[in-house]
């Protein structure tokens, strides 16, 4: 078994989240991508944010219906800061051995991955999947991480990736780019500009009961 793992704040969850995870999903043979919210995101501001209860009701809404897609409010039940390590150890812990973990993140997030709580560790607890946009060019590890630990992960033509020690592998996966944030899409509602076409009609309809985003 082979599980996606997808963190983000999802404020809101949109059409080009959704879409990367099922491209993923597909070109690594993912039985399942599961979406988890961030409670409280380090590198952001929990004030800025809407709630976590309208953030995951909206994440359910928009995952309805495709068999391959699951969430966990994991984050919302621990403490502090939403650790991406401490999320990771979560499944890591509490799933079958036999079940391969695939971190997934955008290649902005991977390129500031030194400044991540514990990033070392959660580089060796498991599999990333990187997200790249049209016209990057892999020009390997060194550029990212220090010399000493790029050294120790080595390309493998078969995977198509890099494997590293204690099973753990950097994968670098092109998908279709679809050119939508979640700030934009809040910016628009704010300005009582349409978004539909961008997320789910049904987050929409969520958005407009509960006014999230309007002034």
């Amino acid at each position: 078994m082979k599980w996606g793992l997808f963190g983000g704040t999802f404020d809101p969850i949109h059409f080009g989240h959704l879409r990367v995870a099922q491209e993923l999903a597909g070109c690594l043979d993912l039985d399942r991508v599961i979406f988890i919210p961030a409670a409280f995101p380090p590198h952001k501001s929990s004030r800025t944010l809407a709630s976590f209860e309208h953030r995951l009701q909206m994440l359910q809404l928009a995952i309805a219906g495709n068999d391959l897609f699951s969430f966990s409010d994991v984050e919302a039940r621990r403490k502090g800061k939403s650790y991406s390590i401490d999320t990771v150890r979560h499944f890591s812990d509490s799933c079958d051995p036999n079940v391969k973990l695939y971190f997934m993140m955008g290649q902005d997030a991977f390129d500031a991955i030194t400044t991540w709580h514990q990033w070392e560790q959660l580089l060796a607890l498991c599999r990333f999947i990187v997200m790249t946009r049209p016209g990057y060019a892999n020009q390997g590890l060194e550029n990212i991480l220090p010399a000493r630990l790029a050294r120790s992960f080595t390309y493998d033509e078969v995977l198509d990736g890099y494997s590293g020690q204690s099973g753990c592998g950097i994968f670098f996966r092109r998908v279709t780019f679809l050119d939508i944030s979640s700030s934009i899409i809040r910016d628009q509602i704010k300005s009582g500009q349409s978004v539909r076409y961008l997320l789910p009609d049904n987050v929409i309809r969520h958005i407009s009961e509960h006014r999230l985003y309007a002034e």
